[in-house]
């Protein structure tokens, strides 16, 4: 199973593409998609949709997995990413119903076993299963591998995480 996981973001909407099976996980691809503030808010949502067809068409993947959105204070802030991660889901589910989400918890407990841990932690987790020489960079890579790998390790229990 192909899975391609997403850390959204405005700036810097993280990717990352694995195939799952057997119990074995292995990278295919990871990076990001990066939009600058010299563009205006449509201009970068935009490039956001372009991009991430362009993912879906390349990698075909079987199912989407999006880290879910958490902001406590800055409500500006929480209402552009939730803009970006919009555009993203609707792109996906033009291509898939198979969508799912994971809160940042439930992916530091998939990845390390604990659900405070560390970013740190999980990176490293995520080298490890992936037989990756280095952590991958920038962090928003990291994180949307780490958000497949998530989704790999549900197993038959994926159904309860789908998004609705």
């Amino acid at each position: 199973m192909i899975v391609l996981g997403i850390d959204p973001g405005l700036a810097t909407l993280g990717w990352g593409v694995i195939e799952a099976g057997g119990g074995r996980q292995k990278l295919i691809d990871y990076g990001c998609i990066i939009t600058t503030p010299d563009h205006t808010l449509p201009e970068r949502l935009l490039t956001i949709q372009t991009d991430m067809a362009a993912l879906v068409e390349r990698f075909k993947p079987e199912a989407i997995a999006f880290e879910e959105l958490f902001f406590s204070r800055n409500v500006t802030t929480a209402l552009i990413v939730g803009a970006a991660r919009g555009v993203s889901v609707a792109v996906c589910a033009a291509f898939t119903g198979e969508l799912y989400e994971y809160t940042p918890m439930q992916i530091k407990q998939a990845m390390v076993g604990y659900g405070r841990a560390e970013k740190r932690q999980v990176q490293e987790m995520v080298k490890i299963l992936l037989h990756m020489d280095e952590i991958a960079r920038p962090d928003d890579a990291a994180d949307a591998l780490a958000i497949a790998l998530t989704h790999a390790a549900t197993g038959v229990a994926c159904a309860q995480f789908i998004m609705k």
